[in-house]
């Protein structure tokens, strides 16, 4: 720890977070005039290395700085992995954190332990977790920032659960303890449909500072309110279909049950919507996937 790390932290703790995450919310749903928008995203394009290449819409086309942050894309831009059985990866960025949930619900993410119960808000629910596996996406400012569906399935409940807007980087990661468990979380449940054995999937989309707002496709709202939301009649999706929406970036976390998927054995590093996260699923190739083009808004 540097001094400089350790009083950023410090500053962190004091600093109105909720406070700055509104007001940088409404910035960025302010309209803009063409010509702003297109400084504005080319500049943060550049400065962020962004691939407008695979976006749907030419750049001046978005109103407002959230439009073209939550922006989708064009068909194509992430193949499926090719395997039906492979669990994919729900969003692009990059692997924080990959693998086993041991018995009691418990794994770890750069160093600290957390519980299942912690991220998905159940601790009836996480005990279906115990023995299986989890996977962290950290979603940078460069990345794509639409959440999708790791499995087939059926969404069959939302759960938003209150919490703080701690940054989640390298200094939140090493000074706030559960960072992740005290922030904002919304976890989406997919079940399984036509007898399928793979079991309960989790996606627990972690908000952060900057990053308050998250919406779920199938709930209304601008944000999605705090709360269960069974979601009846369930809402089928087939792997790479759009679930949720980061408002600005932070991090998607994956529970599967045990026995549900091959080891989880993707390295920590890039991954990109779509990739399989367990070795020996097929690698996606052109023409052989079904494409995802990122889904529509909530």
């Amino acid at each position: 720890m540097t001094a400089a790390t350790y009083a950023a932290a410090q500053l962190l703790r004091v600093l109105p977070r909720t406070h700055i995450t509104r007001a940088v919310g409404r910035l960025c749903d302010a309209r803009l005039p063409t010509a702003l928008s297109t400084a504005v995203v080319g500049l943060y394009a550049r400065a962020y290395d962004v691939a407008l290449e695979d976006t749907v819409d030419p750049v001046g086309a978005w109103g407002s700085f959230d439009a073209f942050f939550t922006r989708a894309l064009r068909d194509g831009a992430r193949p499926i992995d090719v395997d039906a059985d492979a669990v994919v990866s729900p969003s692009d960025g990059r692997i924080e954190a990959i693998g086993p949930v041991d018995r009691g619900g418990r794994f770890r993410i750069k160093g600290r332990d957390y519980t299942v119960a912690e991220l998905v808000g159940d601790a009836a629910e996480a005990d279906r977790y115990d023995g299986g596996q989890f996977v962290v996406v950290y979603l940078s400012p460069r990345d794509y920032h639409r959440v999708h569906a790791p499995v087939g399935g059926a969404v069959t409940v939302v759960r938003s659960m209150p919490g703080d807007l701690y940054p989640v980087n390298s200094i939140g990661e090493r000074h706030i303890p559960s960072l992740f468990a005290r922030n904002r979380r919304v976890a989406i449940v997919i079940d399984p449909v036509d007898g399928s054995a793979r079991g309960r999937v989790t996606v627990v989309m972690v908000g952060a500072m900057i990053v308050g707002r998250i919406t779920v496709t199938g709930v209304a709202g601008r944000d999605v309110p705090v709360g269960d939301h069974p979601i009846a009649p369930p809402r089928s999706v087939a792997r790479g279909d759009e679930i949720g929406v980061f408002h600005l970036g932070s991090t998607a976390v994956v529970f599967v049950e045990k026995g549900a998927s091959p080891a989880f054995t993707a390295p920590l590093g890039t991954i990109r919507m779509g990739q399989a996260l367990a070795a020996g699923a097929t690698a996606s190739r052109p023409g052989h996937a079904r494409a995802s083009g990122g889904g529509s808004t909530p």
